[in-house]
């Protein structure tokens, strides 16, 4: 069955992979300013002070609009810098003119800022290949989100998971492994799906 669902997946990456990197360049301006519109929307929000996203590749959904609109609400922005010694993820700060570096897969990180445990921020809006109704969510394969929150139940306190994706990375119910780590909700730029947001302590 493992294996028949890691086929599955695979199947599936390829797939929704091709499928976003169709949008044409129009279809993915609306859509990084429609998702603006669906994240100011989250229950929480204006509480929120931290909030972590991504540097969009690969026809991810772009998210620096939705960074311009979370600065201009006061909050702080975050972006994953890899681990060195580990496959699993810090946070820093960015800023526009954050000095950035590409990691070694090619993804820019900033360089200068303290760097943020993930259990201090409010918000992670991470990417999604996929996901569906039910919660469930397809990465990259690389697990790096996946180690990085595993220890949660240990810590502190929890920062709310929120996937980011096109409404056209939907799927059917994705099998889920022991150590997928659950969303509280996913936006996309048609819709929002909460399962676990009113929680949020204010």
């Amino acid at each position: 069955m493992a294996t028949a669902n890691a086929q599955l997946k695979q199947t599936l990456r390829r797939e929704l992979r091709a499928r976003r990197r169709a949008l044409s360049s129009h279809q993915q301006r609306l859509a990084a300013q429609r998702l603006i519109r669906q994240v100011v929307r989250l229950p929480g929000y204006a509480r929120v002070r931290s909030i972590a996203l991504y540097w969009a590749m690969d026809g991810e959904i772009d998210v620096t609009p939705l960074m311009h609109r979370l600065m201009r609400d006061g909050k702080t922005v975050y972006l994953p810098v890899l681990q060195p010694q580990r496959l699993a993820l810090w946070f820093r700060p960015w800023q526009p003119t954050s000095f950035m570096r590409d990691n070694r897969f090619g993804i820019p990180e900033p360089q200068q800022g303290r760097r943020l445990a993930p259990w201090a921020l409010d918000w992670v809006l991470l990417p999604l290949v996929g996901f569906d109704d039910l919660g469930g969510r397809l990465g990259m394969g690389g697990g790096f989100y996946d180690r990085t929150f595993a220890a949660r139940a240990r810590w502190p306190r929890q920062p709310r998971l929120i996937g980011v994706a096109h409404q056209c990375q939907q799927v059917e119910p994705i099998p889920l492994e022991s150590w997928d780590i659950p969303l509280a909700a996913v936006v996309t730029d048609a819709q929002r799906y909460e399962w676990d947001l009113p929680s949020l302590a204010g």
